[in-house]
C-alpha cells in the first residue's frame, strides 16, 4: 500500500462519532471510505430516537463538534430535532455526503486471511474493506427489564426509545416503569394527557435543576458575528462540566455539594413529604448517571401522577404488580429501563484467530485507550469501552479518539506495513493503570450498583480520570504499541 488513497475504511454508523471519522479522514488525504448507517438520515441515536422530551443534558454550545460552532441553537439546552439536523447539517458541509450509504445495516465483520474485513449487509451484499471503524454508539438496544408475563399484557406497551406514536395517551392510566434519563423527560410530557400516570422508581437519581433559557435572535446575531463568543461559552461550560469530575470523586467535598444543591431541589419543588423522601437516593452522586431537569419533580405534584418507590415485580393482562406486592392496573406500560450498554453482539464481528469481539468482550469489556483491542487488526472503536470521560461532552472524546485513530493508520502507511494490531503488553499495561484509578470514583467503587459497574467488578463506560490525562494519553499513542504486519 503506497498511498492514502488505497486505504479503504469502513465506518459504521453516522452519528457524531461517525461522521467525526469521516471528517477526519478527509482532512488527512483518505478518501476510500464509506459511512453505513442502517437508518435513512445521518445522526445516529438523534434520528433514531424520537420519544416526547427528547432532548440533550448538555449545554448545546459544547454537545457539537469543536471545528463547528453553531451560533443557531434556539437555546442553552435543545431539543432531538434539533441536534439531528445540526449532525445532517455537518455531514454536508464536511463533504461526507457521497460517502455515505443510508438504509444499509451491516450483519457481521470477518477477518479474512489475506488481511482485509469482510463485511456483510442486511441483504447479503459483501464487501471488502481495509480498515473498520465501529462508530456505532451505545444507546441502541432496548433494555427490559426481566420479569415474568411481558407478553400477557392486554393493553399497548413499549419502550421508550421505541415510541409508538400511533397511541394517543389521552385520559389513559399510564404507568411508566423506571425514573432515570428517557423517564425524566418522558414523564412530564405524558402527565400533560394521561388520565392517570404511575412512575415505578426502583431507585432514586441524582436530578439537577437544568435551568433552560431561550436565546433572542439578537444573540444568535452577535454569535453569528463574532465567533469568538461561542469558543468563550464554550470554555466556561467546559469550566463548569469540569467540575463534574471532583463531584464523583469519593471524599471530595464538591460531592456533598452537589448532593445538597439536589436536595434542596427537591425540597423546593415538590409538595409531598414522603415523595420528596423516595426521590433523594441513598448512593453518591455519580454512581448512576447524572441527570438534569427542570420540569421532573413539578410533574410529580400534578393530582393525576403518583410516584410508586418500588422495583416491578411482574407484568399481568390488565397491568403489573410491585416489587412490594401492589397491584397497578393499566391501560399502556411504557418501558423506561434503558440500553444494553456495549452489545458487541449487535453485529458479528469475528477477528484474526476466529474469536468473535462478543466473545472476546463478554465478561469484561476493555479497549486500548477506548479504540483498539487485540487479535482484531485494523478494527477500532470510535468511543469503545472506557472511551468516554465524565467531564466533557461526547463530542470531545470522539474527537480525540478519531484523530488518534487516523494518525496511526498515517504511520501505519508510511511504516510500510499493511495492518496494525495493539499489542498484548500495551493493552494489559494500560488496562492496569485504569484498574487502580476506579475506586477513586463513586461510579467504580465497589459500593456502587450500576449499569457503570459489570459483574467482574469492572467499569467499563467511562475513562477513570478526566479529559486532560486522556488527552495526554492519546497525545503519547504511537505504533510503538502495536504490532505491525
Amino acid at each position: 500500500m503506497t498511498n492514502k488513497e488505497q486505504l479503504r475504511v469502513a465506518i459504521i454508523g453516522a452519528g457524531p462519532a461517525g461522521i467525526a471519522a469521516g471528517r477526519e479522514l478527509l482532512r488527512n488525504g483518505f478518501d476510500a471510505f464509506t459511512i453505513f448507517d442502517a437508518l435513512d438520515a445521518p445522526g445516529g441515536t438523534w434520528r433514531l430516537h424520537s420519544y416526547p422530551g427528547l432532548a440533550c443534558d448538555v449545554w448545546a454550545h459544547s454537545y457539537s463538534f469543536s471545528y463547528a460552532p453553531n451560533p443557531d441553537w434556539s437555546a442553552n439546552f435543545v431539543d432531538q430535532p434539533e441536534i439531528q439536523a445540526y449532525l445532517a447539517k455537518c455531514a454536508t458541509e464536511f463533504g461526507l455526503d457521497p460517502h455515505i450509504t443510508l438504509n444499509t445495516r451491516i450483519d457481521s465483520a470477518h477477518y479474512q486471511p489475506g488481511g482485509t474485513w469482510q463485511l456483510k449487509t442486511s441483504t447479503g451484499q459483501c464487501s471488502e474493506f481495509d480498515v473498520v471503524i465501529n462508530a456505532m454508539g451505545n444507546q441502541h438496544t432496548p433494555l427490559f427489564p426481566d420479569v415474568p408475563g411481558m407478553e400477557t399484557f392486554a393493553g399497548d406497551s413499549w419502550h421508550g426509545t421505541r415510541w409508538n406514536h400511533d397511541v394517543d395517551l389521552s385520559g389513559k392510566r399510564v404507568v411508566i416503569v423506571g425514573s432515570a434519563a428517557s423517564a425524566v423527560q418522558i414523564v412530564p410530557e405524558v402527565a400533560k394527557v394521561a388520565g392517570h400516570l404511575t412512575v415505578l422508581q426502583r431507585s432514586a437519581n441524582w436530578i439537577m435543576p437544568r435551568g433552560k433559557k431561550t436565546y433572542s435572535e439578537q444573540r444568535k446575531k452577535l454569535a453569528r458575528r463574532f465567533p469568538a463568543l461561542i469558543n468563550a461559552t464554550r470554555k466556561w461550560q467546559q469550566t463548569l462540566m469540569g467540575q463534574v469530575e471532583y463531584a464523583v470523586t469519593l471524599g471530595h467535598k464538591r460531592m456533598g455539594q452537589f448532593e445538597n444543591v439536589v436536595k434542596k431541589f427537591i425540597k423546593r419543588t415538590v409538595n409531598d413529604p414522603a415523595t420528596q423522601a423516595a426521590l433523594v437516593p441513598d448512593s453518591h452522586y455519580g454512581c448512576k448517571r447524572g441527570l438534569v431537569s427542570d420540569d421532573f419533580y413539578p410533574a410529580l405534584n400534578r393530582e393525576n401522577v403518583e410516584l410508586v418507590a418500588s422495583g416491578l415485580q411482574e407484568i399481568t393482562p390488565t397491568g403489573l404488580v410491585t416489587a412490594d406486592g401492589r397491584s397497578i392496573d393499566a391501560d399502556v406500560i411504557i418501558y423506561c429501563t434503558g440500553y444494553r450498554i456495549l452489545d458487541f453482539d449487535r453485529i458479528d464481528v469475528v477477528g484474526a484467530s476466529g474469536k468473535s469481539l462478543a466473545d472476546t468482550m463478554a465478561d469484561d469489556p476493555r479497549a486500548h485507550k477506548g479504540i483498539s483491542v487485540p487479535d482484531f487488526p485494523n478494527y477500532f472503536f470510535a468511543v469503545g469501552p472506557n472511551g468516554l470521560v465524565l467531564n466533557v461532552s461526547y463530542f470531545m472524546t470522539a474527537e480525540k479518539n478519531v484523530e488518534t485513530i487516523v494518525r496511526l493508520l498515517g504511520e501505519m502507511q508510511s511504516s510500510g506495513a499493511s495492518s496494525i494490531e495493539v499489542s498484548e503488553t500495551a493493552f494489559r499495561d494500560y488496562n492496569a493503570w485504569m484498574d487502580e484509578r476506579f475506586g477513586r470514583f463513586s461510579w467504580g467503587s465497589s459500593d456502587c450498583h450500576s449499569y457503570y459497574r459489570n459483574a467482574a467488578g469492572h467499569a467499563p463506560f467511562l475513562f477513570p480520570g478526566n479529559f486532560k490525562e486522556y488527552r495526554r494519553f492519546h497525545e503519547n499513542t504511537g505504533l510503538d504499541e502495536y504490532e505491525l504486519a
